[in-house]
């Protein structure tokens, strides 16, 4: 089997979604047995586009795509000199995963078989409350649709619209029981029944911080996402000195020379890889096992369209480590149907295990043949 071709999908407009447009970008592997594999990335098509076609086809065409680390290592070694960690590897990671789904459909199994086989028979989730309800004026009322629904976790950032008035520079102690007031309000109505991660996207300084994470200590929220930005692990390991909550950080973290700092400091105690972001499946599995071997458990991120959706199901049935998978309701239940058509839901707060072969997913025809969808295809040389 030998790589034909190389194609990028996105649709010009992007896809509206929750927040706005969203600009996903599909990379399809062509081979010479008719076979193709499909990864995904996001959220800028023309940067990842640009390095997919310009960078990377040139290492691929031609080459067995089941030689999976193999191409990870030439892929990387076309972009590490002139600087990999953005466009660069949110590139490679549509491709790696492009080549999973491939590989695995060649051998006429779901990927996670090709990852180590499932470590259990269905897999936890939490709700990312992008949802119709808002958690900021409703917050009660969405926790308890969740629950409806058999979902007993979900994230919710109350903090971002101070951290927007603020700059993240203070907080006084009015804005900090206005960014409290919606987990106090769950925890109060619901107590131990759900559990609640914040989210704060690193908008933070570490003062202000640290006086948020102790005003957040007595409602017990299940972890504290990404406080700081990212570049300072020193400073996250302050902040984890000053509180006696779990801190959550790496989303944005990519391959395993990244984490590897983030670990040795031991500020973290959830990885959480995105797989759209990181390297692909081939650097998630690596970062989920080196977390492992710090005692630490993996919580996928996973807040983009529905292939990386479909692949974050595929590492979260394989890792051994895993706390559990990140979802959005409103994604699954209804922005991803036009994509790729109806996909499974949560059955009291799990997914089943995903099907293969490969992901077990693509796009519709009616998605194919749209005039907005913007199309590149590099070919082989004949």
């Amino acid at each position: 089997m030998r790589i034909t071709a190389i194609e990028t999908l996105h649709l010009a407009g992007g896809i509206t979604v929750h927040a706005g447009p969203i600009q996903w970008l599909w990379v399809k592997i062509h081979t010479d047995d008719g076979l193709f594999g499909l990864g995904e990335t996001y959220p800028h098509p023309a940067s990842e586009e640009a390095v997919i076609h310009s960078r990377l086809a040139p290492r691929l065409l031609g080459q067995d795509p089941r030689r999976i680390e193999a191409l990870w290592t030439s892929m990387f070694d076309a972009v590490s000199y002139s600087g990999w960690a953005g466009a660069e590897m949110r590139a490679i990671s549509a491709i790696d995963t492009a080549l999973w789904d491939l590989k695995a459909k060649s051998l006429g199994v779901p990927v996670y078989e090709l990852l180590g086989g499932a470590t259990r028979d269905r897999i936890r989730t939490y709700n990312t409350c992008y949802d119709h309800i808002s958690f900021l004026d409703q917050p009660v009322r969405l926790a308890e649709s969740l629950l409806d629904s058999g979902i007993s976790a979900m994230k919710i950032w109350p903090f971002d619209p101070i951290a927007k008035i603020t700059g993240g520079n203070y907080i006084t102690p009015n804005q900090i029981e206005d960014g409290i007031r919606p987990l106090r309000l769950i925890k109060e109505r619901f107590g131990h029944s759900i559990e609640v991660a914040m989210e704060f996207h690193g908008y933070w300084s570490l003062p202000c911080a640290i006086q948020i994470a102790n005003a957040c200590e007595p409602f017990q929220p299940m972890w504290l996402e990404e406080m700081l930005g990212q570049d300072n692990m020193a400073a996250y390991r302050e902040l984890a000195s000053a509180t006696r909550l779990p801190l959550t950080i790496s989303e944005r973290l990519m391959t395993t020379w990244q984490y590897r700092e983030l670990l040795s400091n031991g500020a973290a105690r959830v990885v959480m890889p995105d797989v759209a972001w990181c390297g692909g499946l081939t650097q998630a599995k690596k970062i989920a096992d080196i977390g492992a071997a710090h005692y630490l458990p993996a919580a996928p991120h996973n807040c983009g369209g529905p292939i990386l959706h479909a692949a974050t199901m595929h590492l979260a049935a394989a890792v051994p480590n895993l706390y559990i998978a990140e979802s959005v309701r409103r994604h699954y239940a209804d922005e991803y149907i036009p994509i790729v058509g109806e996909l499974p839901k949560p059955v009291d707060g799990f997914f089943a295990l995903p099907q293969g072969p490969g992901l077990g997913i693509g796009l519709l025809p009616e998605v194919l043949a749209r005039p907005d969808l913007v199309r590149r295809l590099t070919p082989a040389a004949a």
